[in-house]
C-alpha cells in the first residue's frame, strides 16, 4: 500500500463501524450459508498479521462485532495495560496508524496516549504537581467518557442487532445462529426518530457503496413503509415539474412562486355551454362587478364543502376556464403546495395525469398501476401495490385537449387497478367511481369541452376567474423589477380600454409585460401599440429576435421574401384553427410542410409562441395562447392573399387577381365569422382587419413580411360592409364583435356619438333608429368606463323591440327598471333567458305596470329558478296577475338555489287561494324572502290564516310584510299578530291599515259600479224598449 493509500483507506469508515479486528480481517457476509463461530475465529487469527494493516472503507454496519468487545469492556483508564506486546505493536505502527485512520470515528480512534491517560478537556494549563481536586476532576472524566463509548457500543449494537433482523427475514436461520451473540448485554439506549433516521442513513450509505442495493431497498422500506417511501420519490418529482414555468426562451425558468399571483375560484354548475368567443366571455367578465354573495374558493379548498352543502364528500371536482386564464397553471401550484408540505397534507399520494399526454396511449393497453408508474417515478419502487387503502388524488388537467373517445356508455367496467384495459377504459371508470372509488379527482377544462363529462359524475362545478384590477397590477410589479418601469407599463396598458380587459387573461398579462417593458424601457422606444393587431405584431417581432440571441442565425425567407418560420406557423395556426384543434403532434406539423426535425428551430426562433413538449419519445406542441393562434393564422390569411393571390376565406380557396381590392378577402372573412356557430373567428376577423392598415404595414415589413400596402378606398370599402351587416344583425354577440372590428380599423363615429348623447344624460328618442344606432347604444353601454348601475328602458323606447335591442346592456347592468313599456307576456321568455344566463349581473328588476298576465310570470319562474339568477328584487305591480301564477312563485320562493329576498305582488287579483299557494313556499324553511308586498290583492281573515301558518312554519327571515288595502278585519290582524308572537318571527315591519272595506273586487268587477236613478239628472221623455235597443222620445 503506498503512501496515499494508507492515507485514504479509511475515508469512508462510519460512526456505526467502528475499527474492530473482525471487521479489519475479512468483509461482512450476507450470504445465507451457515457460519460457524470456531471456524471464523481461526481464520482471524491466521491473518491478523497480513490485514490488519488494511482499510475497511466499505465496512458495513453489520460489521462492527469485534472478539474484543465479547471479552473485556472498553478501558479508558491512565494506567497501561497489560498486554506488552500489543502495546508494542501499537507504538511501532504508530506513526502509519495515524495516517491510515485520519478519518476514523471518535468510536474507532485507537491512540498510545487514549490507551495510557484520558484526553484532557480542561483549558487550563497543565501543572507537573496535580492537586487532589485535579486528579479527581481527571477520574470523573475519565468515568464519563467510559460510560460514554459504553453506551454509544451499545447503541451501535443495538441498532445493528436491529437492522440484521431486518435483513435477515427471508433467511431465519442465519438469524438464529447470530442470535446469541447479537443478545444485548447493557440495557437498551433509547432511541428517537431522528436519531434512528441518522443510524438508517449511514447503513443505507455503506449498503450502497458496497453495491448492497436489494438490501438497502429492503432496510429503507421496512423503515419507513411503502407510503412514505413512495411519498419521499412522487414529493421530489412533482416539485422539480411545478417549481418552475417556462418564460422568454426555454433556457431560463423563472420560479413559480415569484411571479404567482393568487387566483381564485367561484361555485357554478353544468348549465348550458357557452358558444360566445373566449374574448367575449372575457370581456364579459371584466364588465362583470363582483358578486359579494358569491363566495370566493381558494384552490387548496376546493375538496372543502361549503357550510350550508350536505356532508356527503366531494369526490370529483371541475373547474372551467377559458384558455391562458390560468388553470394549469393553479394546478402546478396545488402540486407544488402538496410537494412541499404546504397544503393538502391530508391527500397521501398525488398523481398528476396531464391528458394531452395520454392522446399518445390512445391505441395501447395497460393497467391502472403501470399507467403509472410511467407518470410517477419512485412508486414501483416503494413496492405499493394497492392504492385503495391510501387518500389518493388524481390531477386530470386538460379535458379540452383529450382526444380519447371517453365513451362512459359503452366501455366495459374495471373495478381493479391491476386489470389491463385501454386507457379510455382506465379513464372512463376512474372517474365514474368504478376504479379506486375513494379517490379524489381534479379535472380542468375549457367551458366548451366540460359537456363531455356526464354530469352525475361530478360532485362540484367551479369556474376560475382572471386577474381583477388590483391583481393585474400586482402581476407586473411582481413581473418587472423596476418599479418605475412596471408603473409605466400599467398606466400605459390602462390607456387603450380593449388591451386593459384582455388583461382580465394572465397569458395576456405576460405578453404585455414583454411587449411594454421593452418599449418603455427605451429611450423613444416608439408608438405604444393601441390595438390588440399592433400588440401581437410586437410581440412575434420581440420572439422572433430570439433566432439571433439563441441560433446566432439569419432568418430564412421563402421565395417572396417573406419570413419562412413565421409563415410556416402561420399554416399550421390556421389548419388548426379551422379544426377547432390547440395542440397539434408531428403528422399536424408534417401536413403543414414542417420538418418534424426542425420543430425544436421552430420552438427556438418563436420560443413562447411555439412550444415543444417531450413525453415519453412523444412531442406534443401548441401556441401559448389561442389569441396567437389566431393571429398567426390572420397573418397568413393576409399574406397568402396580398402576395400570392390566395384568398382562404372563400369556400374553395381561390386564385385571385393581385391587383384586386382587400376589401373582398374582408367581405368573405366578415361573412363566414358571421355564420359560425360558435364565434370561434371572431378574434381572427379583428386581426386580419388590424393587419390591413398602414401602421401594421411598417410593424410587419421588421419582421420580413412583404405585401404591399391597402389602399384607402379598400379600407372605406370594408367598413361600409361591416356597418350593413351591423344593420342586418340582430344577434348582440356578431354585431358587438363587428364594432370590436370597426375599431381596429379605427373608425370610431357611430359610437362616439352615441356616448355624446349619453355623456349629456338625455334622453335618446330611438324608436325610429337605425339597427346600427341601437348597435351602437349597446355597445358604448358595455364598454363606457363608467358603466351605468341602471337602465331606464323608457330613456330610449317604450316598446318590446327596444328591450330585445337592449337586453344585452341590460344583463350586464345591477337594476333594470322596465316598468310602463307596453310589454306583454310574449317578452317574458326573453327576459327570462336574460337574468338566467351565466353572465348576467342583474339584481333588482321592476316589470310593474305591463300586462304580463299569468302566463307571462310563469316563463320568468322558470329563469327565477335557475342557479345563474341572482335577482334580489323582483317587482310586478298591476300586472294583471291573478291565483294562478302562484303556484310558480310558491315554487321559485322554495327553490334552495333563489336568492329573491324582494317580492312585490301590489295590485293584482292573488284572493286567498293565491295566498295559499304562496303560503307553502313562504312556510318552506329554505325560503330566504325577507319583504313581501301584497296590498290591494283582495285578501280576506281566510287568507291570514295561510300567512299566519307560514310564518309560524318558518319565522326567521321574513322581516317586512304589507297588507294594507285588503279586507282583512280584526280578526285577521289577529291572527297574524298572534303567529308573529308564538313564531318569535324577525317581522319588524306589519302594514295591515284600511282593513275594514273592500277596496276592489277581482277581474272586470273592479271597474264596475251598481247604477241608481238620480231624478235631478233623469231625461223626463226618455224611456227604452224591454230589449233596451231602440229609444221612445
Amino acid at each position: 500500500m503506498n503512501k496515499s493509500q494508507r492515507g485514504s483507506a479509511s475515508s469512508n469508515v462510519s460512526l456505526m463501524s467502528a475499527e474492530t479486528n473482525r471487521s479489519r480481517e475479512y468483509p461482512p457476509d450476507l450470504s445465507t450459508e451457515p457460519r460457524h463461530s470456531q471456524t471464523r475465529v481461526t481464520g482471524v487469527k491466521r491473518k491478523r498479521k497480513s490485514q490488519r494493516g488494511s482499510g475497511s472503507s466499505n465496512v458495513s454496519l453489520m460489521s462492527a462485532e469485534t472478539n474484543r468487545s465479547r471479552e473485556y469492556p472498553p478501558d479508558l483508564n491512565a494506567e497501561p495495560r497489560a498486554s506488552q506486546t500489543r502495546s508494542t505493536k501499537v507504538k511501532k505502527k504508530g506513526k502509519r496508524q495515524k495516517t491510515e485512520s485520519s478519518n476514523v470515528s471518535l468510536m474507532s480512534e485507537k491512540t498510545d496516549r487514549s490507551r495510557e491517560y484520558p484526553p484532557d478537556l480542561s483549558s487550563e494549563p497543565r501543572t507537573s504537581q496535580t492537586s487532589g481536586q485535579t486528579t479527581s476532576g481527571i477520574r470523573r472524566k475519565q468515568n464519563t467518557l467510559k460510560v460514554f463509548e459504553s453506551k454509544v457500543m451499545a447503541f451501535v449494537k443495538q441498532a445493528l442487532v436491529s437492522h440484521k433482523k431486518v435483513l435477515s427475514e427471508n433467511h431465519k436461520e442465519l438469524f438464529e445462529e447470530d442470535k446469541q451473540e447479537d443478545m444485548l448485554d447493557d440495557q437498551p439506549v433509547e432511541i428517537d426518530d431522528e436519531t434512528s433516521e441518522a443510524a438508517l442513513k449511514i447503513a443505507l450509505h455503506i449498503l450502497r457503496a458496497m453495491k448492497a442495493d436489494e438490501h438497502a431497498h429492503t432496510l429503507e422500506q421496512s423503515h419507513y413503509g411503502e407510503l412514505v417511501m413512495c411519498q419521499q420519490k412522487i414529493k421530489p418529482y412533482l416539485k422539480e415539474k411545478s417549481n418552475c414555468i417556462l418564460e422568454e426562451t426555454q433556457q431560463w425558468p423563472v420560479p413559480l412562486r415569484k411571479i404567482y399571483t393568487k387566483l381564485y375560484l367561484i361555485d357554478g354548475d353544468f348549465g348550458e355551454v357557452n358558444i360566445e368567443h373566449e374574448v367575449r366571455q372575457i370581456e364579459t367578465a371584466f364588465n362583470r362587478r363582483q358578486n359579494f354573495s358569491e363566495t370566493l374558493i381558494k384552490c387548496e379548498d376546493i375538496f372543502k364543502a361549503k357550510p350550508n352543502q350536505s356532508a356527503k364528500p366531494i369526490r370529483t371536482v371541475l373547474t372551467k376556464g377559458i384558455a391562458g386564464i390560468g388553470k394549469t397553471v393553479m394546478a402546478q401550484k396545488f402540486m407544488l403546495d402538496w410537494s412541499e408540505d404546504k397544503a393538502n397534507q391530508d391527500i397521501q399520494l398525488l398523481f398528476s395525469l396531464p391528458l394531452r399526454e395520454l392522446n399518445f396511449l390512445k391505441n395501447e393497453t395497460r393497467s391502472l398501476m403501470e399507467l403509472l408508474y410511467d407518470f410517477s417515478p419512485g412508486l414501483k419502487e416503494s413496492g405499493i401495490k394497492d392504492l385503495h387503502v391510501y387518500k389518493v388524488m388524481f390531477l386530470l388537467d386538460g379535458l379540452d385537449e383529450c382526444r380519447l373517445p371517453l365513451d362512459f356508455n359503452g366501455n366495459e367496467r374495471c373495478c381493479k387497478a391491476t386489470q389491463s384495459a385501454s386507457v379510455d377504459m382506465l379513464l372512463t371508470n376512474l372517474i365514474a367511481g368504478h376504479l379506486l372509488p375513494k379517490a379524489k379527482l381534479w379535472i380542468t377544462t375549457r367551458p366548451a369541452a366540460a359537456n363531455r363529462l356526464p354530469s352525475h359524475y361530478v360532485d362540484r362545478v367551479t369556474e376560475i376567474r382572471g386577474f381583477n384590477n388590483l391583481q393585474k397590477e400586482q402581476y407586473f410589479n411582481k413581473k418587472i423589477d423596476d418599479e418605475n418601469l412596471a408603473r409605466r407599463v400599467i398606466a400605459n396598458i390602462k390607456s387603450t380600454r380593449s388591451l386593459y380587459i384582455m388583461c382580465h387573461v394572465p397569458v395576456f398579462c405576460w405578453i404585455s409585460s414583454i411587449v411594454l417593458g421593452k418599449m418603455c424601457a427605451k429611450a423613444g422606444g416608439g408608438k405604444m401599440p393601441k390595438t390588440l393587431t399592433q400588440m401581437y405584431i410586437h410581440f412575434l417581432a420581440h420572439q422572433t429576435v430570439q433566432i439571433h440571441v439563441k441560433y446566432g442565425k439569419e432568418q430564412q425567407l421563402d421565395s417572396q421574401g417573406n419570413n419562412k418560420v413565421i409563415m410556416a406557423l402561420g399554416k399550421l395556426a390556421f389548419q388548426q384553427l379551422e379544426k377547432g384543434n390547440l395542440i397539434f403532434y408531428e403528422g399536424d406539423l408534417r401536413d403543414c410542410g414542417i420538418d418534424v426535425k426542425d420543430a425544436s428551430v421552430y420552438s427556438g426562433v418563436c420560443t413562447q409562441v411555439f412550444r415543444e413538449e417531450s413525453w415519453m419519445q412523444h412531442k406534443v406542441f401548441c401556441f401559448v395562447h389561442l389569441s396567437v393562434q389566431e393571429f398567426l393564422a390572420a397573418l397568413y390569411v393576409h399574406v397568402m392573399y396580398k402576395a400570392y393571390g390566395v384568398n382562404l376565406m372563400t369556400e374553395e380557396p381561390e386564385q385571385v387577381d393581385h391587383a384586386k381590392s382587400v376589401s373582398e378577402l374582408h367581405k368573405a372573412a366578415v361573412d363566414r365569422a358571421l355564420k359560425s356557430d360558435n364565434g370561434h373567428l371572431d378574434l381572427f376577423l379583428r386581426f386580419l382587419l388590424g393587419l390591413s392598415l398602414e401602421s401594421s404595414q411598417g410593424l410587419l415589413r421588421g419582421l420580413n413580411i412583404k405585401v404591399e400596402t391597402c389602399d384607402s378606398q379598400s379600407h372605406e370599402e370594408t367598413i361600409k360592409y361591416i356597418k350593413e351587416k351591423i344593420n342586418q344583425t340582430h344577434q348582440s354577440e356578431r354585431y358587438i364583435n363587428l364594432f370590436h372590428c370597426l375599431n381596429e380599423l379605427n373608425e370610431h363615429a357611430l359610437v362616439e356619438e352615441i356616448q355624446s348623447h349619453l355623456d349629456s344624460d338625455q334622453d335618446l328618442a330611438m324608436n325610429e333608429c337605425s339597427a346600427a344606432r341601437w348597435a351602437a347604444l349597446v355597445f358604448a353601454l358595455l364598454t363606457s368606463p363608467e358603466k351605468p348601475e341602471e337602465i331606464h328602458l323608457k330613456k330610449y323606447s317604450r316598446t318590446e323591440d327596444g328591450l330585445f335591442r337592449l337586453l344585452p346592456a341590460i344583463k350586464a347592468s345591477r337594476s333594470a327598471k322596465l316598468n310602463d313599456c307596453n310589454l306583454t307576456a310574449d317578452c317574458c321568455q326573453k327576459l327570462s333567458e336574460a337574468f338566467s344566463s351565466s353572465s348576467n349581473e342583474l339584481i333588482h328588476l321592476n316589470i310593474s305596470d305591463n300586462n304580463l298576465q299569468d302566463s307571462g310570470i310563469e316563463s320568468l319562474c322558470a329563469g327565477l329558478q335557475s342557479p345563474h339568477c341572482r335577482l334580489k328584487t323582483l317587482r310586478l305591480n298591476r300586472c294583471g296577475l291573478t291565483q294562478g301564477c302562484c303556484e310558480k312563485l310558491a315554487s321559485v320562493l322554495s327553490c334552495p338555489s333563489s336568492h329573491l329576498r324582494e317580492l312585490d305582488l301590489s295590485d293584482n287579483d292573488i284572493e286567498d287561494s293565491g295566498v295559499q299557494q304562496l303560503s307553502t313556499g313562504l312556510g318552506n324553511v329554505v325560503c330566504k324572502l325577507e319583504t313581501l308586498r301584497l296590498s290591494f290583492c283582495n285578501i280576506t281573515e281566510k287568507g291570514c290564516g295561510f300567512l299566519a301558518s307560514a310564518v309560524k312554519s318558518n319565522p326567521s327571515h321574513l322581516s317586512e310584510l304589507d297588507l294594507s288595502y285588503n279586507h282583512l278585519g280584526e280578526s285577521g290582524v289577529k291572527l297574524i299578530s298572534e303567529a308573529l308572537e308564538e313564531g318569535r318571527s324577525e317581522l319588524t315591519k306589519l302594514r295591515v291599515d284600511h282593513n275594514a272595506e273592500h277596496w276592489f273586487k277581482p277581474g272586470l268587477r273592479r271597474y264596475a259600479c251598481e247604477l241608481t236613478l238620480d231624478p235631478n239628472s233623469a231625461h223626463k221623455v226618455l224611456a227604452f224598449s224591454e230589449d233596451g235597443r231602440k229609444g221612445v222620445g
